[in-house]
């Protein structure tokens, strides 16, 4: 089947469908995609574009279409050459100076400058959840059009690493520096983008166009001439269209029965990506709460969850078990830690001795949980904890938010008890793990900032020395000790290690291979005829 071409794409739109995405229905959608168009689904919905201001996948996968960074990471956690050709890192390890393409183009034509790149990384600092990424970052210098010198105040280990795709969107200074706030520049819905495609069309709640962008840098790239990203409601219904061949990429695979349909299915492909994410699941509490500011309080929640039973029986052994701030798979791991195995008589105890004695009716407190909807997880564990608690007489008032962006305002501006919430560690303890700790970091109003309002001087004291230590071996001592303070203090209850199952049709050849998969300009997939 031949791909659509451009006119045909627009009669196409311009027909309609009941089942479409602009229009297109999704029959003739199906038989576009076996030519130069990948369709793929989620159930993230973001509110925009510009992963310069804002963090996790929902925006970061479309972003990292849109936008191209300073450098790229490999399967083995190398750096390679992306908008910077080359760059020096100094030998005191305080500066980096990157070499630019000469060649490479916005969207619009205009060139793609050093002084661009001083503006994206500026605003990134600035304006960034994850505040540590570029935290020692001074100043970006630049020294000729095609030269940017960013300077640090102290080293940096995880540089080259923000640096990378999606973490550091180059971003055009002559439509984001007009003195707007970025964070709500109007732009952040239909941004000019510095990317391998070009944005088409963006309905926020269903779905993403983005075409080939034909002046990129990189020669032959990218393959695609488009991809769409669609909007669903849950796994399940993304599943039913994957199984239609609706769409080619079910990007969200967690549920053990849906994982078992996609493995059974003809001509398909499962995969297990983006090995540098390192998801976790916990249950975040908020400690300025006046009900859960006592520690023992939230050790005695962490009691009553049998995560054994979570992730064994409820989701069927698709998600490890996660035990600390730091995933399994990071060399920064500390496992010695306490576990919060399943412990409902030490769990009353410590509801007795902070004072939360049973009632008349035996429930002690009550308390609000709320979770990211859409995730099919994040509702097994709220209805288990509703059911687990009840046994130690907490009370759980379950709160559904109609989709995420009501979440996250309720969330980052602190009006919650519980929240089942998914952080990930993006690399590097600097970029995805301070953030969550670090008492500097409360941001009111920023999602997957410090929303717990945890603070620990001693914790913000490792973070600090950690976050500019060159030696393996002292950097993983520190974050042994932070880990072990964290896990006995309990702003969050440790769930799940996160297993993100894919499932691709078998006609893409070229999956993104590097460390971040789909969070990844996808320059080199294509779909066999």
């Amino acid at each position: 089947m031949q791909d659509l071409g451009k006119r045909d794409f627009l009669k196409l739109a311009a027909a309609g469908s009941a089942a479409s995405i602009m229009g297109i229905p999704m029959q003739a959608l199906a038989q576009a995609a076996k030519g130069g168009v990948v369709v793929i689904g989620t159930t993230q919905k973001p509110r925009h574009l510009n992963s310069a201001v804002q963090s996790g996948i929902a925006t970061m996968m479309p972003s990292a279409q849109l936008f191209a960074s300073p450098i790229r990471m490999d399967a083995n956690w190398k750096p390679q050459p992306y908008l910077a050709e080359r760059w020096d890192l100094s030998p005191d390890n305080r500066s980096v100076t990157l070499y630019l393409r000469k060649d490479a183009v916005f969207h619009d034509g205009k060139p793609i400058t050093a002084e661009d790149v001083k503006f994206s990384i500026e605003t990134i600092r600035d304006n960034h959840p994850f505040k540590t990424m570029y935290g020692p970052v001074n100043a970006v210098t630049v020294s000729d059009p095609h030269t940017a010198v960013v300077r640090l105040s102290e080293p940096h280990p995880a540089l080259l690493l923000a640096m990378s795709t999606s973490l550091t969107p180059i971003i055009p200074k002559h439509i984001f520096g007009d003195g707007t706030d970025v964070k709500i520049h109007p732009r952040n819905t239909n941004p000019v983008g510095s990317g391998p495609f070009k944005l088409v069309e963006f309905k926020p709640g269903e779905f993403i166009v983005m075409e080939r962008f034909d002046k990129f840098f990189m020669k032959g790239a990218p393959k695609l001439d488009r991809i769409i990203v669609r909007e669903f409601k849950d796994s399940s219904s993304m599943m039913l269209a994957f199984e239609r061949g609706e769409i080619d990429i079910h990007s969200e695979l967690t549920d053990a029965g849906l994982l078992e349909r996609a493995k059974k299915s003809p001509n398909v492909t499962v995969a297990t990506m983006a090995p540098a994410i390192g998801p976790l699941i916990w249950l975040a509490f908020n400690t300025k709460s006046p009900k859960l500011s006592d520690k023992r309080v939230r050790q005695a929640i962490n009691f009553a969850l049998d995560k054994k039973y979570l992730t064994e029986t409820l989701l069927g052994k698709v998600h490890g078990r996660s035990t600390g701030p730091i995933a399994s798979g990071s060399p920064f791991y500390e496992p010695q830690v306490e576990k919060y195995d399943l412990n409902l008589q030490k769990a009353a105890k410590l509801l007795d001795d902070a004072g939360y004695k049973p009632g008349a009716n035996g429930t002690r407190l009550t308390l609000d949980l709320d979770f990211i909807p859409g995730a099919t997880e994040g509702k097994v564990i709220q209805e288990y904890a509703k059911v687990a608690l009840a046994k130690v007489g907490i009370e759980v008032n379950v709160r559904t938010s109609p989709d995420f962006p009501t979440w996250a305002r309720r969330i980052s501006s602190h009006q919650f008890d519980m929240t089942v919430d998914s952080v990930w560690n993006w690399g590097d303890p600097v970029i995805g793990v301070h953030r969550t700790w670090l008492s500097s970091n409360i941001k009111p109003g920023i999602i997957w900032s410090n929303t717990q309002n945890y603070s620990n001087p001693k914790v913000d004291e490792l973070l600090a020395a950690a976050g500019k230590e060159p030696v393996m071996a002292k950097r993983k001592a520190m974050y042994s000790q932070m880990q072990k303070i964290v896990v006995d203090e309990c702003p969050v209850a440790f769930l799940l290690e996160f297993n993100f199952n894919m499932a691709f049709n078998a006609k893409l050849q070229n999956r993104p291979a590097g460390i971040w998969g789909l969070v990844d300009g996808i320059t080199d997939t294509s779909v066999k005829g």
